[in-house]
């Protein structure tokens, strides 16, 4: 699944927050979004799931607008992890993973043999799968955004939106979680705060600076010395690790050399 994203503009009033915006996406890949905070990340993401509608421009899900499809249809192409996941009542773990499968389901709909298998591996995969009785409310932060991103999986959409998928994981579990993402082989964009992350896991970035693309590309090209300096204004030093053959990045104290 491809998504094309072309000239996307979102204004707040008489402020434009994202300018002229194209992503293009292949299937399979996982695409990365860095940048500064209240650079357009995050509005980027909600433009094109829906939560924000654009000023203007198109975005295409295998040719198809998406801005015309149903929402539940959406639902069942697009699974979605966003920053805000404010939840009114509380659930039972498992009950809320089992949201997911909700899009492929009737109103009155029971689950299923096969339901209760996606939850039960979403839950494993996860490594919440003994968490499944108890009360979401009852969670730390970390737990909880595991609960979420189980119930994304669950959802079973060949295309994924992820808006900072990590948030409050410990290192074990960021490094879990995009594993289990990419061992999914579906076609992904997440914004991602970490750099050293972004270049482990990334095809391909979008640098967005002020509004706009920056630059885009392979990690290697775009996470240089000199566009880190130019976009965060920090200081670091770049190299290919031996082991992994990916970027890694060490950030240098702005006082180092005096």
């Amino acid at each position: 699944m491809k998504l094309i994203v072309e000239h996307l503009t979102f204004s707040h009033g008489t402020k434009k927050i994202v300018d002229d915006i194209s992503l293009h996406i292949k299937k399979g890949e996982f695409v990365g979004l860095i940048g500064p905070n209240g650079s357009g990340k995050s509005t980027i993401l909600k433009n094109i799931y829906r939560t924000l509608t654009p000023v203007s421009g198109q975005s295409l899900l295998d040719g198809e607008n998406l801005y015309q499809m149903s929402r539940r249809k959406t639902a069942k192409k697009i699974g979605v992890l966003g920053q805000e996941n404010h939840i009114s009542f509380d659930f039972k773990v498992e009950e809320m993973v089992a949201m997911g499968r909700s899009p492929h389901k009737g109103l009155f709909t029971i689950d299923t043999k096969e339901d209760r298998n996606i939850v039960y591996n979403a839950l494993k995969k996860t490594g919440i799968e003994n968490m499944a009785k108890i009360n979401y409310m009852n969670l730390s932060g970390g737990e909880k955004q595991r609960v979420l991103i189980a119930r994304v999986l669950a959802q079973e959409t060949d295309f994924l939106i992820l808006d900072e998928p990590t948030n409050h994981l410990d290192i074990n579990y960021q490094l879990q979680m995009f594993d289990s993402i990419r061992e999914l082989g579906v076609t992904v964009l997440a914004a991602i705060h970490d750099l050293n992350l972004a270049a482990l896991y990334c095809d391909r970035i979008y640098v967005i600076h002020k509004g706009q693309v920056y630059k885009a590309g392979k990690p290697k090209d775009i996470l240089t010395e000199e566009t880190l300096l130019e976009v965060f204004g920090i200081h670091t030093d770049v190299a290919i690790h031996p082991i992994t053959n990916k970027v890694a990045i060490t950030y240098l104290p702005r006082n180092l050399n005096r």
